[in-house]
């Protein structure tokens, strides 16, 4: 039976692959990583120009890496098998990097955690809640994403996120969300909200060590500008004197 002649490009994805098992990913162009990617499912089609029309659209890798299927499927060459590779990285590299936390402590660690959480929601479309709950040591011992709105905000309830961290016996935890905007500056409420977190996770006895407001290559802490300390001796001048929560 004869072998099925070489297609488009054969040369050209047999030389990336090379050059990738040889040095990683130095030198590579954004499109030719996504044209790996692309591959995988893909074995007997060229990807080079299905991958620099998806860079074009969503002007980034990460931007391409976060794209919903229908929008990728719009690009001329990528269909529903093409995907495939992309969203197995984007998962495969969530997971090493929540894996890599498990266990660790965050608050001494805080170099990996910004890594992560700026790996995991920094370019979604909507916007992401999620909750490190952490032990009487403060390591890491689950990580969750509790809610996802729209693209401009999402409706966080502290009762649920209460009822998540005493269902993981957690001793403290710390919050993160992502502004789909790009802009890590918090509105009036998220200080709102974070301050709902710190009384209704304080009563229960859970600590808020941080919350983390994820931007483009930028991050605004609550811990960092004293906001999680000040509404904690709020919380405590609320238990000493028995004072109205408003």
């Amino acid at each position: 039976m004869p072998s099925k002649p070489p297609h488009k490009g054969e040369g050209h994805r047999r030389r990336l692959r090379e050059r990738f098992l040889a040095d990683g990913l130095r030198g590579f162009h954004d499109y030719e990583v996504v044209e790996l990617l692309l591959t995988l499912a893909t074995p007997r089609k060229d990807c080079k120009d299905a991958a620099k029309a998806a860079l074009q659209r969503f002007k980034t890798l990460q931007g391409v890496l976060e794209a919903p299927d229908r929008s990728l499927q719009q690009v001329d060459g990528i269909g529903p098998k093409n995907v495939f590779g992309l969203r197995l990285i984007k998962a495969v590299a969530d997971r090493y990097l929540e894996k890599k936390l498990i266990g660790t402590d965050p608050v001494r660690n805080s170099q990996e955690l910004f890594d992560f959480l700026y790996h995991r929601i920094r370019d979604t479309h909507r916007e992401r809640f999620l909750a490190l709950f952490l032990d009487a040591k403060n390591r890491i011992t689950d990580i969750e994403t509790l809610f996802i709105g729209t693209l401009t905000g999402s409706s966080v309830y502290p009762r649920e996120v209460v009822a998540a961290a005493l269902e993981r016996h957690a001793a403290a935890v710390i919050f993160a969300h992502n502004h789909p905007s790009g802009e890590p500056e918090p509105s009036a409420e998220d200080m709102a909200l974070t301050r709902q977190l710190v009384f209704a996770c304080g009563l229960a006895g859970i600590t808020v060590h941080e919350h983390l407001i994820v931007g483009n290559n930028r991050y605004f802490s609550f811990a960092d500008h004293g906001y999680i300390r000040r509404i904690k001796e709020e919380l405590d001048r609320f238990v000493a004197t028995g004072a109205h929560f408003s």
